[in-house]
């Protein structure tokens, strides 16, 4: 009876197989019997979702086998009558009920029991959002918690720490293509963009027809604008399995890069048909609608990956630009919060919040300085926050605090070797300043430079440094006029 259960399990018969295996003796039919009739509850409230979704398929649809399993899976627990297992699917009911601190406990129970279940570790880690809830963990020691503690990491966007425990454990597995996935993506989360590319690479050489973490590889190419090879991992990944969420989501980024958005679109719709809680495709498919300006969309697909994990930054972030544009920024500055909360570290969160502070609603100039020397003080690879701070010193008439901030920012583009408007900005305000705090040498070291560039800042460099030969002229002058005063 218990493989004819199993068979129907196999076959995705839930209940045919929770009928025949009711009543079978054994901790492994018991522990089959409840999780087919939790999934089995789970097939009808996917079904309800589709018959009764709302907009982007939001439904208040439950699984209605869930208040039974909790009963039953309770009296036994209480009673220490569970195995791992068993532990294991009463921690998922408890957690889909929303009862998240003794889920936890429960589900640290299970692991204790039997480590090697890395479900039960994977369901903790959705439990774990925020850093004091990690270490207030009763876990024994054990080389699965290492990988566990090195996930939770990742998810909690503290991305070097976690990349440390991967390279641990790297010594040990070192050929361990799951680890290698998630080192990459430690190097992907911190921008470190041609160090993942080289690990994806690696991974592919290996493993050429892995699917798994290849979104993540695909989202990189995206960055980096790598037309060829996003094309060719797209082709790879079609011909391996098409019906991957991970396909969807590697054809959808091709589609973007092209700038082609209403088929990126469909290729996410598609990934989120095959799996409604893949995270990636909501907030890519956010991304998309803001670009096609359908921002309601754009709203509800953040939303649901908010719903999904609380912890995804890129869907706080694309939430505060979307209120943003439609120039309500104490929603924006809300969302940008919880985005600068998860990835403190970020400049580009300082720096849109430093923004936001800037609104003409606003105009709360303190607090943006402030967001923007967070984003100094986190190395802002585009130099965004260094011309704002001098710009807003500038405005607010502390001409020295702007003269510091555009050397900085000239002295950053010279290091980059970037040409950049701002340039011409910086020059033209550190003459001028230069020039009114009697630097005559220093400013006119600064038009000089000015007249490398054409337009107007150049014949306005022309005119300051006729100023500054007239000045420094007149000042040689002046003492041999004072002394034939004196002698006449």
């Amino acid at each position: 009876m218990f493989l004819l259960g199993k068979t129907y399990f196999d076959m995705r018969e839930y209940r045919r197989a929770a009928h025949f295996l009711n009543g079978v003796a054994g901790k492994k039919a018991f522990f089959l019997r409840c999780y087919a009739l939790y999934l089995a509850g789970e097939k009808r409230k996917e079904e309800e979702i589709i018959e009764l979704a709302g907009p982007l398929g939001r439904s208040d649809a439950v699984n209605l086998e869930l208040a039974g399993l909790e009963q039953e899976l309770h009296s036994l627990y209480v009673k220490g009558n569970l195995d791992a297992f068993g532990i294991y699917l009463y921690g998922v009911v408890l957690h889909e009920r929303d009862r998240k601190a003794e889920a936890r406990a429960v589900l640290c129970a299970s692991v204790n029991a039997y480590p090697w279940n890395w479900s039960a570790w994977l369901e903790l880690e959705a439990l774990c959002t925020d850093p004091e809830i990690l270490s207030s963990l009763n876990l024994n020691e054990h080389w699965m918690r290492d990988f566990f503690v090195a996930s939770v990491y990742l998810d909690l966007q503290r991305n070097s720490e976690g990349l440390a425990r991967y390279r641990s454990l790297r010594a040990v597995f070192p050929n361990n293509a799951y680890i290698l996935t998630q080192t990459a993506t430690a190097h992907y989360n911190l921008r470190e963009f041609d160090e993942a590319e080289g690990i994806f690479e690696e991974l592919l050489r290996t493993d050429p027809y892995r699917i798994e973490g290849m979104d993540t590889y695909s989202n990189i190419l995206y960055v980096k604008e790598c037309f060829a090879p996003l094309s060719h991992l797209a082709h790879r990944a079609v011909l391996t399995d098409k019906y991957r969420p991970e396909t969807c989501c590697i054809i959808g980024n091709y589609y973007s890069l092209k700038n082609q958005h209403e088929k990126a679109v469909l290729y996410f719709k598609r990934a989120l048909k095959l799996n409604r809680k893949y995270l990636s495709a909501w907030t890519l498919m956010g991304h998309e609608y803001v670009e096609m300006k359908n921002t309601p969309a754009a709203i509800d697909a953040y939303r649901r990956a908010v719903d999904i994990n609380s912890r995804d930054y890129r869907a706080w972030y694309g939430l505060g630009q979307i209120y943003e544009i439609l120039s309500m920024p104490y929603y924006a500055l809300y969302y940008y919060r919880k985005a600068t909360q998860l990835r403190p570290h970020d400049a580009r969160m300082w720096c849109a919040m430093g923004k936001c502070y800037e609104n003409d609603q606003l105009q709360m100039h303190d607090a943006a300085i402030r967001c923007y020397r967070r984003a100094v003080s986190n190395n802002d690879r585009e130099g965004i926050a260094l011309h704002k701070l001098a710009k807003l010193h500038r405005q607010l008439g502390q001409l020295d605090r702007a003269a510091y901030y555009y050397k900085n920012n000239i002295e950053r583009m010279e290091a980059d070797q970037a040409e950049h408007a701002d340039i011409v900005e910086a020059l033209l305000f550190l003459s001028t300043h230069c020039k009114n705090k009697n630097l005559l040498g220093e400013a006119e070291q600064y038009c000089t430079r000015l007249l490398d560039y054409g337009g107007p800042a150049k014949e306005e460099a022309k005119a300051l440094l006729r100023d500054i030969r007239s000045v420094q002229q007149h000042s040689l002058m002046s003492p041999s006029m004072d002394f034939e005063q004196f002698t006449s």
